[in-house]
């Protein structure tokens, strides 16, 4: 795929989550934003932004601050830059009964404590920041 041409590959879960919450912490993101349970591939093009997860299943995250749900799929994919995530996909937060996918992630900037989750539905939510930190 040309997108992961000259991309940074990292195979293997430890190695693979801990790329992913280095990226996160690089670009002013919540570490705990993309809690993985056994990645498979983890990657970067860092002169375009593109980063993809592949993990073996599904895994859904309750961040209890906020009382969210989320479902990250097996294949996730977006483009990072300071304190965002563009064109993500793969992740949808539940919103009642239903499960919106996530497109976009932003991190106020200059810091509110807060972060924005935007839907494809034209949906956004905003949380404190400090809901998505490691271990929460």
């Amino acid at each position: 795929m040309a997108a992961k041409e000259g991309g940074t590959i990292v195979k293997g879960h430890p190695e693979g989550n801990k790329m992913a919450v280095s990226l996160l912490e690089e670009f002013g993101l919540p570490q705990g934003l993309l809690p993985l349970a056994d990645a498979i591939e983890v990657g970067f093009v860092r002169s375009t932004g593109y980063m993809w997860i592949l993990q073996k299943k599904k895994v859904e995250h309750n961040f209890k601050l906020v009382g969210k749900l989320v479902s990250y799929d097996t294949e996730i994919t977006g483009y990072v830059e300071k304190k965002r995530i563009k064109k993500l996909k793969g992740v949808k937060a539940k919103e009642l009964i239903l499960w919106p996918p996530v497109s976009e992630i932003i991190v106020d900037d200059p810091p509110t404590g807060k972060i924005q989750f935007k839907s494809l539905a034209g949906i956004t939510k905003t949380f404190p920041v400090e809901a998505f930190a490691a271990g929460q």
